[in-house]
């Protein structure tokens, strides 16, 4: 029996918004990885396509279908087949993820002929709603309201819920579970950075900081790239490593911001499939985001026992503890203070530093006591949602 033991009869309807490179998407794959079902009782409905996890989904034995959405106005052509494949599928809980996958899942589950329990997954903070597009910001003040027929609100950050809340999604109902990791399979391996950084052509003498996350407005990489100049400027002897979507020379956002004397010294290699190998080559992690709920690869970095420099975003001060540095958002200034200050350190200085950092992973954030969570939560909404799919009691 899995981490999710218990829940092999619980069928499980996971929609989500897509399935590309994201930290929802990831967490999602991690659960269905660590055993929260059984193969066969999980299914995952992809908004848009399959993205980079459909295929390792149904390694797991999940099955993964997508609604192909090119626009908003596809869903009324959508909902038909939602139905049929709820019905085909007999879902005793529907869980969504992001804003659009939750109100996806809210059509799914009213369509349903079996009433099956309804939760949502929010994986953002609200700081303003400005931040977001107009159809979000639309779709966040439409959840405000849904979320009064929710079963369950999870949310991956305290603060995440407490501005949710206070923007007026339902407080009675709220539940908050991080992120787990997989400690595992994340841990440190002295061969696999040799290899690693000799790929990179990068020197043990090398201090090598790093910057995971795809290419949008949030992640910042803009701050970053002003810090990681400026600390190249001053230290010779580090070396800077970016990885995710869209993050080469080539995106015109990017492009220039790397003075050309300088340009040896910055390794662009955008999207990599390997990208937990890829981090073991690293001495110190930078997470430079304005906005984040639970940041994955601080836990993930955190768990490979490489210390970070954070920006005090979402729950990012309780992930990093005293086990790396915390500096403000959108200020690089700060930011390159503090990959110096970690780059400065001796390396068994910085091996020590990193060693801590999994061990607070380890004890806080380990994937089977996440899953554990999640299925305890089923298991009493299982008990609590009756067959006119109303809570027959509190689930707050």
């Amino acid at each position: 029996m899995g981490w999710g033991a218990g829940l092999e009869h619980v069928r499980q309807l996971h929609v989500i918004s897509g399935l590309g490179a994201g930290g929802a998407e990831r967490a999602l794959f991690n659960l269905l990885a660590g055993g929260l079902a059984a193969p066969g009782e999980a299914m995952v409905l992809s908004l848009l396509d399959r993205g980079c996890y459909g295929d390792r989904l149904e390694a797991l034995g999940i099955e993964v279908r997508t609604l192909d959405l090119k626009s908003p106005g596809g869903l009324a052509v959508a909902l038909p087949r939602t139905r049929r494949l709820v019905d085909a599928f007999r879902p005793d809980l529907i869980q969504g993820w992001l804003y659009h996958g939750n109100l996806a899942a809210t059509l799914a589950a009213r369509v349903a002929r079996r009433h099956p329990a309804l939760v949502w997954n929010v994986r953002n903070c609200l700081y303003s709603l400005s931040d977001w597009k107009l159809l979000t910001q639309q779709i966040i003040r439409i959840s405000r309201a849904l979320s009064a027929n929710v079963d369950a609100v999870i949310y991956n950050s305290e603060l995440a819920r407490q501005q949710h809340e206070a923007f007026g999604f339902r407080t009675d109902v709220g539940h908050l579970i991080p992120n787990g990791f997989d400690v595992d399979a994340l841990r440190p391996d002295a061969a696999v950075r040799l290899a690693e950084r000799l790929a990179l052509d990068v020197s043990g003498e090398t201090v090598l900081i790093g910057h995971v996350a795809r290419f949008h407005p949030v992640k910042d990489h803009a701050s970053f790239l002003r810090a990681a100049v400026r600390v190249a400027e001053a230290r010779p002897r580090i070396e800077f490593l970016l990885a995710g979507m869209d993050v080469s020379v080539d995106n015109p956002a990017l492009a220039g911001r790397v003075p050309p004397r300088l340009s040896d010294r910055f390794h662009f290699l955008g999207l990599r499939n390997d990208i937990h190998r890829l981090m073991q080559a690293l001495d110190v992690l930078c997470q430079s985001s304005w906005s984040e709920a639970f940041p994955n690869v601080l836990g993930e970095a955190m768990a490979l026992g490489i210390p970070c420099v954070a920006t005090a975003v979402g729950d990012s001060r309780s992930i990093l503890g005293d086990c790396g540095v915390l500096v403000p958002p959108r200020d690089s200034d700060a930011l390159a203070r503090g990959m110096i200050r970690l780059a400065d350190m001796a390396p068994t200085e910085r091996r020590r530093l990193g060693m801590r950092a999994r061990s607070r992973v380890t004890e806080r954030f380990a994937l089977p006591a996440i899953v554990a969570r999640y299925a305890r939560l089923y298991q009493r909404l299982m008990a609590q949602v009756s067959p006119f799919g109303r809570s027959t009691s509190d689930n707050g």
